[in-house]
């Protein structure tokens, strides 16, 4: 067994080191990664980030374009014949045909190849042909991502960390009250252990809900193929001395386990090892709607998030010696379009607040990293309304539930972050003399013109700042 994983841990670097030459030399390729968790706006952001390559009059802050020495872009197969093609046509459809509407979410990983013929630039460019760059975008769900928490844990400490942060919330009382029945010291039993993993998985529901991003194991709320698996049938329980080998501890213990080394690393060998750029995708208003818990949670989590990134320089030595790391992570704020523009750059700021933690880590380890605010495909427009004979910048758009246009104020962000940080910090329950609002709007109809992806707000900024540098 050992043998086998030396063995094969050497041909994947062997792989690693071909790969790096030739990508180095030929036709370069970027690994971007895409991920945040649910309602984000994964899917979205793939889609128009796309169509906005494709065809790029919305996107004069990518330099490259700017300049015109993107001569063309065009979608090819993409190269990890065992990954699903990301369905970006479907997508693109639903979301500016007749009756647009938001895509489907993502559930399971993809990937998509989007190939860019680039003239270079500099003094000799005019002696050289345009050079060929490949970027593969992979999709897969942030639910996954900080399952990477998971690896330095043992199930002791995985279950203490869990139980304590359950103590406070409303949404885990059913399962604090079929843990009160259950004894980690008895012998396993099958259906007793079923129900309480459904009691836990169904806590991680409502929690992610509610705005909490600590919701491992995250394969429970997307199992797939997996579900009533062993793998994914264990929950956290109170710490047992002495148990023994047939115990509920026991098998719990070995599930978490298996848990790790069946699903969690693999995903991390297979895949996100191999990445070059990340997009880590955020609703920060959501959280911010959800109250102080929601956005400590949500800060905790994004800090824990950027360790698993192995974040540092990509150069080719580097590469050789120890394989890829990711040199760039953009953090996101999604939905921008959701306030007046007067307030995105409150928005930015609270993103960088949250990103603070990670974003020092990742600096200190070589690697680049940005916060901006952002929507991948603008749903609204801007109006100002009178208010007891004051003038409120609103955003008004077509409401997803109802279908009909209403102008909306979600109230005023604070120009310092750390008035929403700060009781967050201190475990407050609510915001003190403020309610922020979240409204669901839908996809506005469209009429692109030719060369014209969808309408976004600085999805260009994003661009350059992932891959502008490789164009």
């Amino acid at each position: 067994m050992v043998i086998s994983s030396i063995a094969d841990a050497v041909v994947r670097r062997v792989e690693a080191v071909g790969d790096g030459v030739s990508e180095a030399f030929f036709e370069p390729v970027i690994r971007l990664g895409v991920t945040g968790m649910a309602r984000s706006g994964k899917t979205v952001f793939i889609t128009s980030l796309v169509a906005n390559l494709l065809d790029r009059g919305r996107m004069p802050q990518l330099v490259a374009h700017a300049e015109g020495r993107i001569v063309a872009a065009f979608l090819q197969p993409q190269p990890d014949d065992l990954v699903p093609r990301f369905d970006y046509e479907t997508h693109l459809a639903a979301m500016t045909g007749e009756a647009p509407r938001w895509p489907e979410s993502t559930r399971a990983i993809s990937e998509l190849r989007v190939t860019m013929k680039v003239k270079p630039s500099g003094m000799f460019a005019g002696l050289q042909r345009p050079r060929t760059v490949h970027l593969d975008i992979v999709d897969y769900p942030g639910e996954w991502l900080m399952d990477l928490s998971l690896m330095d844990k043992s199930f002791a400490q995985w279950s203490a960390e869990v139980l304590k942060a359950l103590e406070a919330r409303e949404a885990a009382k059913d399962y604090l009250a079929a843990l009160a029945e259950v004894d980690g010291a008895a012998a396993l039993d099958e259906p007793r252990a079923q129900k309480l993993a459904a009691t836990f998985t169904a806590y991680l529901h409502t929690a992610r809900a509610a705005g909490f991003s600590d919701c491992t194991p995250g394969r429970f709320l997307l199992p797939g193929d997996l579900e009533g698996s062993p793998a994914l049938t264990f929950a956290p329980l109170e710490e047992v001395n002495k148990a023994g080998r047939r115990s509920l501890w026991r098998a719990f213990e070995r599930r978490f386990e298996a848990y790790k080394t069946r699903i969690v690393a693999p995903f991390f060998r297979d895949h996100f090892s191999r990445l070059d750029r990340q997009v880590v995708l955020v609703d920060a208003l959501g959280a911010i709607h959800c109250g102080p818990q929601a956005v400590e949670d949500l800060r905790g989590g994004l800090r824990d998030t950027l360790a698993a990134f192995r974040p540092g320089r990509n150069s080719l030595l580097a590469r050789l010696m120890r394989g890829k790391r990711v040199e760039k992570v953009l953090f996101a704020a999604t939905k921008a379009d959701h306030l007046h523009h007067t307030q995105h750059p409150q928005l930015t700021a609270i993103m960088q607040a949250l990103t603070r933690d990670a974003a020092d880590r990742a600096q200190f380890a070589g690697a680049m990293t940005q916060a901006v605010s952002l929507a991948s495909l603008r749903a609204t427009v801007e109006e100002t309304v009178m208010h007891d004979g004051k003038p409120l910048d609103c955003v008004r758009g077509r409401l997803l539930d109802s279908g009909k246009q209403a102008a909306f104020y979600p109230g005023a962000l604070p120009e310092d972050p750390g008035v929403l940080l700060a009781p967050a910090r201190d475990g407050a329950t609510g915001w003190l003399g403020q309610d922020y609002q979240v409204m669901k709007f839908a996809p506005a109809p469209l009429t692109l013109r030719p060369s014209e992806g969808p309408p976004h707000i600085r999805l260009d900024r994003a661009a350059q700042f992932l891959i502008g540098d490789l164009l």
